[in-house]
């Protein structure tokens, strides 16, 4: 983990993955290690390009941990409960958000504000992109895929999984209008986003 999460990061994930592993078994923890991995790999894809745009984020901090962890993690406690669906479905939706955010940036033309409709500068919250939503739903179909052999689910269900991911990620744009205003942080639109897949796995597809 090191130089991609911090000391903190680092301490919290390991016990989100303690958690993951203790409530939900080998297959939850490996399904958010596929995503931590493919977390890297598109942070560090067009790197030198992000990194000449300001918008190269090299090591993240608790707090996106935290974000990004603390549903999967309880939604692992209550799997005797709900089954794994809401699981993987939270997981879709934050490797949505991720993907969108990092392939997101680098299209030719600017995003669009959900606020107003206008293009606004690469990298701002509640913006949505043709190649950012492309990647986001990429990024969700990839868990939904994985997740028919971690869980065995069906192909219809990673379908719809993908879907899922992806409408958490609009959710995570709209609230970043908001985010854009003062109003909420990246933590907890990303909370919104997760909570948003683990809803709709819930009541739609589980």
């Amino acid at each position: 983990m090191r130089g991609v999460l911090d000391k903190k990061g680092a301490f919290l994930a390991l016990f989100f993955g303690a958690t993951l592993f203790f409530f939900g078994g080998f297959n939850y923890l490996f399904l958010m290690l596929i995503f931590f991995f493919l977390a890297i790999i598109i942070t560090k894809y067009e790197y030198e390009l992000k990194r000449n745009l300001g918008l190269y984020e090299h090591e993240r901090g608790w707090e996106n941990v935290l974000s990004n962890g603390l549903l999967p993690s309880i939604l692992a406690v209550l799997s005797p409960i709900t089954g794994p669906i809401p699981f993987i479905a939270s997981m879709a939706a934050i490797t949505a958000d991720k993907f969108g955010s990092e392939i997101g940036v680098l299209e030719a033309d600017d995003p669009i504000s959900l606020f107003d409709l206008k293009n606004v500068k690469p990298g701002t919250s509640g913006a949505m992109s043709k190649i950012g939503t492309i990647g986001s739903l990429a990024g969700a179909t990839l868990i939904g895929i994985c997740a028919i052999y971690v869980f065995g689910i069906t192909p219809i269900q990673a379908l719809l999984i993908g879907f899922t991911g992806l409408a958490g990620s609009i959710i995570d744009s709209i609230f970043g209008v908001f985010e854009e205003r003062g109003i909420g942080t990246k933590g907890t639109t990303n909370f919104i986003c997760s909570l948003t897949g683990a809803l709709i796995g819930y009541f739609l597809i589980a």
